[in-house]
């Protein structure tokens, strides 16, 4: 792959490029997941939308890849058992959407880019900013696509709870938070925000019930038209990662990369090069 890195307003990432650029094609911005893969080069590798004539941006989320604290992965861990809610999941979204406006413009300017369509996709974390994006922002977003992603945290949390053997203590600043990572809460804004967004929402068989339901949730009240543009497709037999550990170096794709690729690369052909052409 033709794979170029770069840094665009304090966010790394890296681009995968359309074989005939033209001054109207598409961009797709990504973010990948905490889980495998778990790093924007991971996440092209995984996830190359090479049959999408567009320009594929992979951004770096906060506290990962290059922005990796000191003390690693290991540091991580140790935020997530302070405070998982307050310390890594709504600092990590939180902090990639309220980014994206100022890195989507430096990485056009970078690149010599025009205003093509915008397309945008996400897995787990990534699949969060999206939504959060979505939910907040008013940029022109054609399509997009999230995987297996956090719609809701409280389920999350009382897994976490039974599997690691500890209470979660629910502040008033984590509930807040957890409101505003609430996307069935806040399906009505992103309607009204996008009401022509064709969403994708990709979820795993196997996947843990605390995303697999919500996110089944999420598409049954996505309202008007942008219910009707909406698919919820599941993959079967796939869990919540769609790559090979330790997720951090682009590698091969594996069968669940190759299914995902394919669904996603299906959803933006019909729905954000078709738009492109339409027009």
């Amino acid at each position: 792959m033709n794979v170029k890195e770069g840094m665009a307003a304090g966010v790394p990432y890296v681009v995968l490029p359309p074989d005939n650029p033209a001054e109207d094609t598409p961009l797709v911005a990504a973010w990948h997941l905490m889980d495998s893969p778990r790093s924007e080069a991971a996440l092209a590798a995984a996830l190359p939308l090479s049959g999408v004539d567009a320009w594929r941006v992979y951004f770096g989320l906060p506290l990962f890849g290059a922005r990796l604290p000191s003390g690693g992965f290991d540091a991580l861990r140790e935020l997530a058992a302070e405070d998982y809610v307050l310390r890594l999941l709504e600092p990590v979204v939180g902090q990639a959407a309220a980014e994206f406006p100022l890195a989507l413009a430096a990485v056009r300017a970078q690149l010599g880019l025009g205003e093509g369509p915008l397309g945008l996709v996400g897995g787990s974390a990534g699949g969060a900013v999206v939504l959060r994006v979505l939910a907040e922002q008013d940029l022109p977003v054609t399509a997009a696509a999230v995987i297996n992603p956090v719609v809701r945290v409280e389920p999350v949390v009382d897994s976490a709870e039974k599997v690691f053997g500890f209470t979660y203590e629910w502040t008033e600043p984590a509930e807040a938070a957890a409101a505003r990572l609430d996307v069935i809460a806040r399906a009505e804004e992103i309607a009204r925000r996008h009401p022509g967004l064709a969403l994708l929402l990709l979820g795993g068989e196997l996947d843990d019930p605390e995303f697999r339901e919500p996110l089944a949730e999420l598409h049954s009240v996505l309202p008007g038209s942008l219910g009707r543009r909406a698919r919820h497709t599941v993959i079967p037999d796939m869990g919540h990662s769609f790559a090979e550990e330790p997720g951090v170096e682009p590698a091969p794709q594996n069968e669940d990369a190759l299914r995902v690729d394919e669904a996603v690369t299906e959803w933006f052909q019909r729905h954000l090069a078709g738009e492109r052409e339409a027009a």
